[in-house]
């Protein structure tokens, strides 16, 4: 299964990711933009925060 990542030491922590796509994005207590843990992440809105990430930060990975 694919899931999303994220480049850390792209990520500028706009929280677009987190606004398109609450369910699957979210800042974890240290400040940082985790991913959270779904059975599954082929939905339109995760692909748009990917499309929408500013800095291309987000990319997919296999488990």
């Amino acid at each position: 299964m694919k899931r999303p990542a994220i480049d850390l030491g792209a990520c500028i922590l706009c929280e677009i990711c987190v606004e398109l796509a609450p369910h699957a994005f979210e800042i974890s207590d240290s400040g940082f933009v985790q991913v959270k843990p779904l059975d599954g992440y082929q939905d339109d809105d995760i692909h748009e925060a990917i499309k929408n990430c500013p800095k291309d930060c987000i990319f997919w990975e296999d488990d």
